[in-house]
């Protein structure tokens, strides 16, 4: 009898829960609070919505994209809304109106660039020279000189009449000025360009749940409004209306009125003694425990995926948001997690490139049909997210034809993924070390370092500020089609200070390749770069791995087996003998005249070392003095009374050879071996012993890449 009489409370205690939650349930029918299809869209609390019903009415785009007017909202919380507001020339000072609501209002610490103004406005505290630099406003038009800020910190919100008023025709852009609290009497400030701050609350008196605190505010208009939050212990968004507040994790259930008639007419007590229920009181306890557990676990789930769509919904927005940090005024298309497993057959291992410190690369093909390369950081690597955004934060400020391009990321499902172009002909390492090929004639290999050596002159010359790349190895320059190269892999390179020769920060890079005086005294600078390269030329011309512990103890590092060798004057020791260095004069002294000058790179203070663009313009040079040498050739074998014809004004076909513009100076690239008598048989054999090809079947759609084709060694 006790252990029946304890079943029956558990109902009815299950019963009445219903009851006092179907008052909730009903109000939240008024208004569509999800965006999407349904149920299945993301969902904003009350009191915001999507539908008439709603006392702040937001919109949903067919995206899913939940908007304030045409303006992407980046966040919601308990009294503000964060709203993206991007920087356009054209943006008529009237589109501001959107942001004054009964409801809402554009905060105080909101700063507007604004134009065309008839009387300049300086009310910012912050140059507004500086701020157009920042927001790149200098771009839009020629004069700009009449860029205003314009702020209003003595007041709670910005009028938009009155901003109408003021002679300013256009506003391009926003400040926002960030306060670790909530006074306008901070000690820690910050500033979040791009950004709008709407303060938002309810008007009237307090329509708080009894388990709620209320705070008295001030509305746009100097109406008088209210806000409302859980006190400690309860969740909920605190409103009468809305939510309310719950205990813990209290689940609401709907009402079941049927059960409840009977409830309400029967105690336990009168239930027990019989004098209620009459005969059916068994099948009514068991119906009721039935419909009960069912009832629980129907919840149980529903909530597990409200939490769970919650979760990921806050985690869209948290990448969104980092992504367009990184990015800037740049755009980096964001690929949904299920087209990267899509294009990458769930990650198959036969479309797998390779692996790297930091991840696996593969080979995938997404919508536009073309095969592109897929990095997918380590699982759960904590330094994921910042490789991810440093490295779109780098690629997407950088444009030069031999950095590898950036085409999107994915951050979702708990992974960091990047998105690249592809390289069907992988990277110098593997063709150095014959994993791909038999092997690389010097030209091809002098005409690789010299486009490295420009890509790398880039980033350290033409940016500003500089970038420092820090991982330059053999296996991060790529190769296309044509063996172009490509400069990859920026998820350990740093922007350099401009008025420091070096930044401090902890050693990092790989073994083999670490500047000696950074690993010693933490001091980063592009001259650390250099030495990297500088043991990349050496890789060039030995095709021997960086560290080998098979060489003997002093000969174990390449670099310190180079400078003896060099120092010495014994250079052809460690010549790669595929090069034939004795083949001819040119090659013999461009051999020598590019092992001086990676001894320079590899001094061991950075002072004595040429910067990249000495380098670069060294290594171009001793490349283009293979026309000179050609030249003499043809005039040599020439006949007394003929013309010595230069090899620039005969056929580029004929010498294989292509023409590019780089920084704004034309160079030549020379696709040569040595020998001119062999010239096009040799590069045939190149293209025979490349394991991928332009006219390889798998890049045709019938056929994906094999483990063979992608990874394999030489010859078919």
């Amino acid at each position: 009898m006790v252990f029946d009489e304890t079943i029956i409370r558990f109902v009815f205690s299950i019963l009445l829960v219903w009851s006092s939650s179907s008052v909730g349930a009903a109000n939240s029918t008024q208004c569509n609070q999800y965006c999407g299809a349904g149920s299945n869209g993301q969902r904003v609390p009350y009191p915001f919505g999507f539908s008439e019903g709603c006392t702040i009415r937001l919109n949903c785009t067919q995206s899913g994209e939940i908007r304030i007017g045409e303006y992407l909202i980046q966040n919601v919380t308990s009294d503000t809304l964060m709203v993206n507001f991007p920087v356009n020339c054209s943006r008529p000072i009237e589109d501001l109106k959107q942001f004054s609501g009964t409801n809402y209002g554009m905060t105080w610490r909101n700063g507007l660039l604004l134009q065309n103004c008839t009387v300049p406005k300086s009310e910012c505290t912050i140059p507004s020279d500086l701020l157009s630099a920042r927001l790149n406003i200098p771009s839009c038009d020629s004069k700009n000189e009449n860029v205003s800020c314009y702020s209003e910190a003595s007041a709670d919100y910005l009028d938009y009449w009155k901003l109408k008023n003021i002679g300013c025709g256009l506003v391009v852009s926003s400040i926002l000025v960030g306060m670790d609290n909530n006074t306008k009497k901070s000690s820690s400030m910050y500033l979040e360009f791009q950004t709008i701050e709407l303060e938002w609350g309810l008007e009237g008196d307090c329509a708080c749940d009894e388990h709620a605190n209320c705070t008295k505010k001030i509305l746009p208009g100097n109406r008088n409004g209210f806000q409302c939050r859980c006190k400690d212990g309860f969740v909920g968004d605190g409103f009468r209306d809305g939510d309310g507040c719950r205990k813990g994790s209290y689940l609401q259930l709907p009402a079941f009125p049927c059960i409840w008639l009977l409830v309400s007419k029967c105690n336990p007590s009168k239930y027990l003694s019989g004098r209620c229920g009459g005969t059916t009181r068994i099948g009514v306890l068991i119906g009721g425990i039935i419909a009960g557990a069912g009832l629980m676990a129907a919840l149980a789930i529903l909530c597990y995926c409200i939490r769970r769509r919650s979760a990921s919904l806050k985690k869209r927005m948290s990448a969104k948001r980092l992504l367009s940090e990184a990015a800037g005024s740049s755009s980096v298309p964001m690929f949904q997690y299920k087209e990267i497993e899509k294009a990458t057959n769930s990650f198959s291992e036969k479309q797998r490139l390779g692996i790297g410190a930091y991840g696996t690369v593969y080979a995938g093909k997404l919508h536009s049909d073309e095969w592109v390369a897929i990095k997918k950081l380590r699982h759960r690597d904590p330094d994921g997210v910042e490789q991810v955004m440093n490295e779109i934060k780098l690629l997407s400020s950088v444009s030069h034809p031999n950095l590898v391009r950036l085409l999107g990321c994915c951050i979702e499902n708990g992974e960091q993924i990047l998105v690249y172009e592809f390289m069907p002909n992988g990277t110098l390492a593997q063709h150095l070390q014959r994993e791909r090929g038999s092997g690389l004639p010097w030209t091809i290999r002098l005409t690789i370092a010299t486009e490295t050596a420009q890509a790398i002159a880039h980033l350290h010359s033409a940016m500003n500020p500089p970038i420092y790349h820090r991982d330059i190895k053999s296996s991060n320059i790529l190769l296309d089609y044509n063996f172009n190269s490509k400069v990859a892999d920026f998820g350990l390179s740093r922007f350099g200070m401009m008025d420091d020769s070096h930044i401090s920060t902890a050693p990092q890079g790989t073994p083999g390749y670490v500047d000696p005086q950074y690993h010693q005294n933490y001091h980063l600078s592009d001259k650390s770069d250099v030495y990297s390269f500088g043991v990349v030329l050496i890789e060039i011309i030995t095709a021997l791995k960086v560290v080998d512990f098979s060489r003997p103890h002093s000969e174990i590092n390449l670099a310190a087996l180079a400078i003896d060798r060099i120092g010495k004057g014994r250079v052809d020791e460690i010549i790669d003998p595929f090069l034939e260095p004795h083949r001819d004069a040119w090659t013999l002294s461009s051999v020598h005249r590019v092992a001086e000058l990676a001894f320079r790179c590899l001094a061991f203070h950075r002072d004595m070392r040429p910067s990249m663009i000495e380098v670069a313009d060294e290594l171009e040079q001793i490349r283009l003095s293979s026309w000179t040498s050609l030249e003499d050739n043809i005039c040599m074998t020439s006949s007394v009374n003929s013309s010595c014809s230069s090899p620039r004004s005969m056929s580029e076909t004929s010498f294989r050879s292509t023409t590019t513009k780089k920084g704004g100076v034309g160079s030549r690239r020379l696709i040569l071996p040595q020998k001119i008598g062999n010239a096009l048989s040799t590069m045939e054999e190149i293209k025979d012993s490349s394991p991928v090809s332009v006219q390889d079947p798998w890049l045709s759609e019938e056929s994906p890449p094999s483990t063979n084709r992608l990874l394999g060694s030489a010859g078919r």
